[in-house]
């Protein structure tokens, strides 16, 4: 990763919500933390690496597209044709000037375009080339995805870009590889490229593509009906062209004798992010953030200090955002923020919660519930599944949580939102089902 000018990446900031005043004896200390990334789309040749700049248009960028061409695309035939339409879709996006290939996947991973084991570069001839190529794909063969990552990778780490992105679409399980095999691949490209995964129809498995979206930074969402790929396709590139900056990691100091209990992302979706940290240097570790372009993106850090007597306060984390460099440097963007922590015999001022971190717990628990209902659902447990799909009901009323509510009301009758009293719903579509499980994580931003 280069050393941008700071014309050419967006400014960052970061706002830390919290409230620092905590009961004498106790040590636990929450603060929600907004980044935010403005003002990069006006980015001109880099001064410092002109190399991982297009001319006048942006950082350089690599993007993979992974179509399952395994035998049930052919189930109904209009499936291969949309997705050859979606991808041709998401080519026609491509800004001039942007590497890209197409990686047809069964069993095996296959290159469509350009071949060779290469990239093309966008402009008009190569867009009408890919598309001519995307003509041949046929369905045919099983369904092995750690091979058609392991493809994207070594065709986007053969340019010298800025930004590495894939996007992978699958309409079945993973049924011709083990579990360990897929996890090996994702582990192997985890922060080498970011991906956005979805699955079409409603024959995949919801864990295995929010998983890849997981593992990889990217988003993760159903297409039930095939006839929607152009769309999200088209939006999914236009969004990872919007792209400007890679590699974003949060790194947070925390002082003696604290404890990191969780660093978690919170919006737009939860993620968890605790379990990759990166130790950077004495008591500073690094937690990725993948790639940005003009946006805000809030996160939850937890962290157990000292207790202290009443009138001591600490700085309990500090938190700056980092680029780490190939050489072992890394690029601050300039941006910190300080969580505090201060004892006081004022038992009003220590025991309100921020509004910020109360509506945030309250969105981890809805995606958690939501997780754990459908899966006793499955599991034929009924009344474990009403209390907690009632559970969700009321936290995605309570904060206003819209899209969530819809889609929770296609899985059960709600009697009364407040108190969380629902009905299992007796017959419910599958793709109503999977839709509420794969969104279950989306959240919705706490009005400041």
């Amino acid at each position: 990763m280069a050393n941008f000018s700071k014309s050419n990446v967006p400014q960052f900031s970061v706002d830390v919500y919290q409230n620092e005043y905590l009961p004498e004896g106790a040590g636990e200390v929450n603060a929600i933390v907004t980044v935010t990334a403005t003002g990069g789309g006006t980015i001109g040749t880099a001064v410092s690496a002109p190399h991982l700049f297009s001319p006048g248009q942006g950082p350089s960028a690599a993007v993979a597209i992974m179509v399952d061409c395994s035998g049930s695309m052919d189930y109904p035939a209009t499936k291969m044709r949309n997705a050859r339409d979606a991808t041709a879709a998401a080519i026609d996006t491509l800004r001039d000037g942007v590497h890209f290939a197409v990686v047809g996947g069964t069993h095996v991973a296959k290159e469509v375009y350009p071949g060779g084991g290469r990239l093309a570069v966008a402009d008009a001839t190569t867009r009408e080339q890919a598309k001519r190529a995307l003509r041949s794909l046929s369905a045919g063969g099983g369904t092995a995805i750690g091979t058609w990552l392991k493809l994207a990778d070594r065709l986007l780490s053969s340019a010298d870009v800025a930004i590495r992105h894939g996007i992978l679409l699958t309409d079945g399980r993973n049924e011709h590889e083990s579990p360990q095999d897929l996890k090996a691949a994702l582990d192997a490209c985890a922060g080498r490229f970011t991906c956005d995964a979805r699955g079409v129809g409603t024959d995949w498995e919801v864990k295995e593509v929010t998983g890849i979206a997981s593992a990889l930074l990217g988003t993760a969402d159903i297409v039930a009906d095939p006839a929607g790929l152009a769309a999200d396709f088209t939006q999914m590139m236009e969004t990872a062209m919007g792209k400007e900056v890679a590699d974003v990691s949060l790194r947070l100091w925390t002082p003696v004798g604290t404890t990191v209990k969780f660093v978690k992302q919170v919006a737009p979706t939860v993620e968890e992010l605790t379990g990759r940290r990166t130790e950077a240097g004495p008591r500073a570790g690094d937690y990725p953030l993948g790639s940005w372009g003009d946006e805000s993106r809030d996160y939850h850090v937890c962290v157990e200090v000292p207790a202290a007597n009443i009138g001591q306060e600490m700085l309990a984390a500090r938190i700056s955002l980092v680029i780490p460099q190939p050489d072992g440097t890394v690029q601050n963007l300039g941006a910190q923020g300080l969580v505090r922590a201060v004892w006081t015999d004022d038992m009003v001022a220590s025991t309100s919660i921020n509004p910020q971190v109360a509506h945030y717990t309250g969105q981890a628990e809805l995606a958690q519930v939501i997780q754990q209902g459908l899966d006793l659902r499955k599991s034929g447990d009924m009344d474990g599944a009403t209390a907690k799909l009632g559970r969700a009901v009321q936290l995605a009323s309570a904060s206003g949580n819209a899209d969530t509510a819809k889609l929770l009301a296609k899985v059960v009758d709600v009697v009364d939102a407040a108190t969380g009293t629902v009905r299992l719903k007796a017959k419910v579509e599958e793709a109503d089902e999977m839709t509420l499980e794969t969104r279950s994580t989306k959240t919705v931003r706490v009005k400041k």
